[in-house]
């Protein structure tokens, strides 16, 4: 199943896509289901989908896209996950997830501004795919770990390096407020591949390819960063673990690569979607 977040005349809107294209619900609807944060919590997306294929045609061209997780108590994101990236950072491969926190107040919906800061030019991209917890566990077996994965969705983790990389904790350079993007496309994980592996990624500044890989490049798996993030935290559904960005960033570049105001930002992850973000200057 595949929903869409969206908004329509200042109301919460879902949709699911069908074989007849999307249709949706705004909150408030006969049979409006709730938003992915109540149905991930519920646990029953058929049901939604069902109710949400009653409901009107919705154009994606048409609707301002939505943050699909805005009560997500844990943005988890993982750095250094893919080996060329590693290199490329002239950093040293982790023996443990190497992870940082973002929060959901600074991040942007598919086709929201991507806002480069006053204080720097060095705002990079970061083409990554994110996996949803559906259901709770602490100290969760690798073999039972993508049991509690619902499905994926697609993450522009925008960082402000001179801010990142100013000191050992990477938080404050990748919470710049409108720096962030996810997508409001959320792909349930019976539509993929376990584990999200094998699908290719691709990050696009104004239609240059510049990250291109793929999933199953990942250093630590979907599955191995559930089992290790949840050995002292208790993952809960709704929480967001950011699995991490290959080679090309533009920081890595000779020369460098930034995104600037007037650029076009874009994330695609086969058989999940396109994440598209124009960037503009901080007001």
């Amino acid at each position: 199943m595949r929903f869409m977040s969206y908004s329509a005349d200042g109301k919460r809107g879902l949709a699911v896509q069908t074989d007849d294209g999307w249709r949706g619900l705004v909150e408030g609807s006969e049979g409006w289901p709730g938003d992915l944060d109540d149905i991930i919590r519920e646990g029953d997306f058929a049901a939604a989908a069902e109710a949400l294929a009653r409901g009107t045609p919705v154009d994606p061209t048409a609707v301002d896209h939505d943050l699909p997780f805005r009560r997500a108590e844990k943005v988890l994101c993982v750095g250094l996950n893919y080996a060329d990236h590693i290199a490329e950072s002239k950093m040293d491969k982790p023996e443990f997830p190497t992870v940082f926190a973002r929060f959901n107040g600074n991040l942007v919906a598919n086709g929201g501004d991507l806002v480069r800061p006053r204080v720097s030019e060095l705002f990079d991209y970061e083409g990554e795919m994110v996996a949803v917890i559906g259901k709770a566990g602490r100290a969760i077996p690798m073999d039972e770990a993508l049991d509690h994965v619902a499905g994926y969705t697609i993450f522009n983790d925008g960082s402000v390096r001179d801010f990142q990389l100013s000191t050992p904790q990477w938080t404050v350079g990748k919470n710049f407020d409108g720096t962030g993007a996810i997508s409001s496309v959320f792909v349930t994980a019976d539509e993929l591949p376990a584990g999200g592996s094998g699908l290719r990624l691709q990050t696009r500044l104004n239609g240059e390819v510049l990250q291109d890989a793929n999933t199953d490049q990942l250093i630590f798996s979907v599955a191995e960063l559930v089992s290790k993030l949840s050995i002292g935290m208790t993952l809960k559904p709704g929480d967001l673990i950011v699995s991490g960005t290959p080679s090309g960033v533009g920081f890595a570049r000779d020369p460098k690569v930034m995104m600037k105001p007037g650029d076009v930002c874009e994330v695609e992850i086969e058989k999940i979607g396109v994440l598209r973000n124009p960037v503009v200057a901080e007001a």
